[in-house]
């Protein structure tokens, strides 16, 4: 009687154990996963709508606009002297501030 009761009792805990795996892995995923994937997303669609004009900061903090927009790299223009064009990577742009909100 004792050994079927210890039974019983070790089946629930397994189950109890699967269902605190699972709300731990859940809040995980709501705390880091999900806003990681958003900010992603919110980064894609940043790159995807640069146009040429456009004021942006670059990640190592230099402000420039863009002159001319390749597949997976820019062309950006600091400062007033035309000669400083630099090609970059679209992935090195931290922020863009449209031309047209000028």
């Amino acid at each position: 009687m004792y050994t079927l009761a210890s039974q019983a009792q070790g089946g629930m805990s397994w189950a109890l154990l699967i269902v605190v795996y699972a709300v731990i892995f859940g809040g995980f995923y709501f705390i880091f996963l999900r806003p990681q994937k958003k900010e992603q997303k919110r980064i894609q669609a940043m790159i995807a709508d640069m146009e040429v004009g456009d004021t942006v900061l670059t990640t190592s903090g230099f402000y420039g606009v863009i002159i001319d927009i390749q597949d997976h790299d820019i062309i950006v223009e600091f400062g007033n002297n035309k000669n400083c064009r630099i090609p970059m990577q679209k992935a090195a742009v931290a922020q863009i501030e449209k031309a047209s909100a000028e």
